[in-house]
């Protein structure tokens, strides 16, 4: 086990990729027409389970300090300096990936000066029927940063009234998964009372249970590296039985995803579905994105597995997966201008490779130019002066 002051998580930057490269696959497979062609175009429109693999590694990542805090009395980072570093980890490849799809996309072109505040704002969503050209993916990272914005709140409230300021995991566990069974509701409600009510049902509450997820694993990791000696947790000792084996997660996520596949969590298409099904498949996600994070959390570190999902390459396609999910559908509508792809009528196999090809390449361009270079801001003094010793959990989140 590492050292629990500084934990380390490197197999989370793999996960990020792979969810990354799955969101992009969906993306073009729906460009493609696949679709609607039986199992293996409802199985391609599922591949989307990399947002809520997203949702979880933020909640997880995020959640950490403040946990730790609570049993520990190590500090984390000021609320002040918290935003500002998500700030420089967000807002600037997303400001380019905005103004390049507003310029380059004639079909933006009409879009006056309030589309373009609304869309730099993070709000379109919750505006209009639907996102412009080239950014129609953004509402996942709008409801990211929904998130960002309630999570200091979110665990201020949990640890000063249920935890009541001593470490309570039991507790938290609880009140988590009455917040998850709330969001189902609301994801119930989305799809039906409230499903004429702009940006419902990608709103926050419906997809809360993924980031819930993550807290969970955040506050199970933090129990076990501080457990005292004798004592016993029968939920955390029978969830890190099952995280030990990377094999069986992964097989398990795999039966679920063949289920999410099938109708009972709605038909594929960018249609509308019934409230049922709706919650069935964001619950579905949840399970699937829970099974393939956890073994990176709780398995075993030193196992094969960990090993594999720790090397250099993988890692680093997960450091510019950020850039990648920003860049892609504008890749994908420019391909159609420069190589002539057709709508519905491409091969998806051709269409996917060029897509990653060429997103890849500018990821990686917006990684070392746009992303680094801010970041190196977060430790400015002038902008949050701080003495307190923050958390260092060394995964890029």
């Amino acid at each position: 086990m590492t050292n629990a002051s500084t934990p380390r998580f490197p197999g989370l930057d793999s996960l990020r990729a792979i969810a990354s490269i799955a969101v992009v696959a969906t993306h073009t497979c729906f460009w493609a027409g696949v679709y609607g062609n039986g199992t293996l175009g409802s199985a391609m429109q599922r591949l989307e389970v990399g947002v809520a693999v997203f949702f979880v590694l933020s909640g997880f990542l995020l959640s950490y300090p403040f946990v730790t805090q609570l049993r520990t009395g190590r500090r984390h980072d000021s609320t002040r300096r918290y935003f500002w570093k998500r700030s420089l980890r967000i807002l600037p490849v997303y400001w380019v990936a905005v103004v390049a799809a507003l310029v380059l996309l004639p079909a933006n072109h009409s879009l006056g000066v309030s589309r373009w505040l609304d869309n730099l704002l993070l709000i379109d969503l919750y505006l209009n029927p639907a996102l412009p050209h080239g950014l129609t993916q953004m509402w996942s990272l709008s409801t990211e940063v929904a998130f960002y914005l309630v999570l200091p709140l979110l665990m201020w409230l949990l640890t000063t009234y249920v935890a009541r300021r001593r470490w309570a995991p039991r507790r938290l566990l609880v009140t988590l998964g009455v917040l998850s069974v709330l969001s189902l509701g609301w994801t119930a409600l989305a799809a039906s009372a409230l499903k004429h009510v702009e940006g419902m049902h990608r709103a926050l509450p419906s997809y809360f249970i993924w980031f819930a997820i993550g807290i969970a694993l955040a506050v199970l990791d933090v129990d076990r590296r501080h457990r005292a000696a004798p004592s016993r947790n029968r939920l955390v000792d029978g969830v890190t039985v099952l995280a030990s084996s990377a094999g069986t997660c992964w097989l398990l996520a795999l039966a679920v995803f063949t289920i999410a596949s099938t109708p009972l969590a709605g038909t594929p298409g960018l249609v509308a579905i019934a409230a049922g099904e709706s919650v069935i498949r964001t619950g579905l996600y949840a399970l699937v994105a829970l099974l393939v994070v956890l073994p990176s959390v709780l398995g075993d570190q030193q196992s094969a597995y960990a090993r594999t999902l720790a090397h250099p390459f993988l890692r680093h396609l997960g450091h510019i997966s950020y850039s990648l999910f920003c860049c892609h559908v504008l890749v994908l509508e420019l391909e159609a201008r420069w190589f002539g792809f057709r709508l519905f009528q491409s091969d998806p196999f051709v269409l996917f490779a060029v897509t990653l090809t060429i997103s890849l390449v500018i990821a990686e361009l917006l990684y070392r130019f746009v992303e680094m270079p801010f970041l190196r801001w977060k430790d400015a003094r002038s902008t949050a002066p701080d003495t307190r010793q923050p958390i260092a959990i060394t995964t890029s989140s």
